[in-house]
């Protein structure tokens, strides 16, 4: 059982940067990644990057590489929005899954979700 939490959404003017957090608890063995997603308005949600638990290394969406940073500190994973523009207007979920994939079916447990909006 794993419970996600996020953090840090907000409003943030383009070009602007904003980080978000996901504390995660759980009873019993680690995930082995958490990935974020996020969810624009009429659009299907979207793999964004990955940590891996047990040993730190990450993997990123195009449209965010070099852009987005995610780590982790004990157990919080979090994730360095730089640049953004309003297309990374969404909201934005992490979520735990016993393995190291960016499909979404490969995740069980999720967080409830923190809106972050980037003005023009």
């Amino acid at each position: 059982q794993v419970q996600l939490v996020e953090s840090g959404g907000g409003l943030v003017q383009a070009g602007g940067s904003l980080r978000l957090s996901c504390t995660v608890s759980r009873r019993g063995s680690n995930p082995v990644g958490v990935g974020w997603f996020r969810q624009a308005p009429k659009k299907d949600r979207e793999f964004i990057g990955l940590i891996s638990w047990p040993n730190g290394g990450t993997t990123y969406a195009d449209s965010v590489n070099g852009r987005f940073t995610i780590s982790r500190d004990k157990n919080t994973v979090n994730l360095q929005m730089n640049s953004l523009t309003p297309e990374d207007t969404a909201i934005y979920y992490c979520a735990a899954s016993p393995f190291l994939s960016r499909d979404i079916e490969h995740y069980r447990y999720w967080g409830q979700g923190t809106q972050v909006t980037v003005s023009s």
